[in-house]
């Protein structure tokens, strides 16, 4: 890899992991587009690393309360609201884990092309706009029951069998459309993908020790750097910018990105 396909494809990482604008899509595309090779395991590894740090480190606190809520819930103290969230958000994260597995070879077979991830890219970006838009938006992350965990859980796997769907932008927009307001809705979606990731990390992490690819160690420290820079940022942004202006920004995005995609596999 270059040093601008390893900057390149570290911050596009970064930026889409945690915008509802697919990071599968941008990191596909590429090599789609551009004709670049695939960045092999190993650096996707640790862009997800990267990324899994961003997200544990922004949201430390509510992590900390979590977990320490979730493991005194089987002692004396019982049930709380952080601790029914640890349950909610192991509850939503089950359909990817199972789901995801059993289906992973259907997805690097007959998914992963430029057209899905142009159809995708439309087709949930006006539903995220609706969502955005219509929607009720009146509960907060702890009003969240087990139905609701498992429909933003079940919208999960959508984007995983599916590039272009955005797991951030399909569980922000069901949890839109289950009333959740953007900032309890946004939340959800990024403590949720936090074993998401954990678990594709470690996934990449055993195709890496059971696999004989060479490993350039600069260009994964880089890319790991860069991407958690990256996610960091665009998640203390992100949570700013739809208290102000909503869903509509990255709307016009997909459109963009979706309608450009297609003019260029017409072309």
């Amino acid at each position: 890899m270059s040093i601008i396909e390893i900057i390149v494809l570290a911050l596009v990482q970064g930026l889409t992991e945690f915008l509802p604008i697919s990071s599968s899509a941008h990191l596909i595309l590429p090599s789609q587009v551009l004709g670049w090779q695939d960045q092999g395991t190993a650096f996707d590894v640790a862009v997800h690393v990267g990324t899994l740090l961003a997200v544990i480190i922004y949201f430390r606190k509510e992590v900390a309360d979590i977990l320490t809520a979730w493991f005194k819930s089987f002692g004396a103290q019982g049930k709380t609201d952080d601790s029914q969230l640890g349950w909610w958000i192991i509850l939503a994260t089950l359909p990817s884990l199972i789901i995801g597995y059993l289906l992973k070879d259907f997805v690097e077979v007959y998914s992963r092309n430029a057209w899905i991830i142009a159809t995708t890219t439309i087709v949930f970006g006006l539903l995220l706009w609706y969502a955005d838009a219509k929607a009720k938006q009146i509960k907060t992350i702890y009003q969240i029951n087990w139905v609701m965990a498992l429909m933003i859980g079940l919208s999960q796997v959508v984007a995983m069998l599916f590039p272009g769907t955005s797991r951030s932008g399909i569980t922000m927009t069901t949890g839109l459309l289950l009333g959740l307001n953007k900032q309890s809705a946004a939340r959800f979606s990024f403590l949720m993908s936090i074993p998401v990731i954990a678990a594709a990390g470690s996934y990449y992490i055993y195709k890496l020790s059971t696999g004989e690819e060479l490993i350039d160690w600069n260009a994964i420290i880089l890319g790991a750097v860069l991407s958690f820079i990256a996610a960091y940022a665009c998640i203390y942004f992100f949570l700013k910018v739809i208290e102000k202006m909503g869903m509509f920004p990255f709307v016009v995005y997909r459109l963009l990105l979706g309608l450009g995609l297609f003019a260029f596999l017409m072309w």
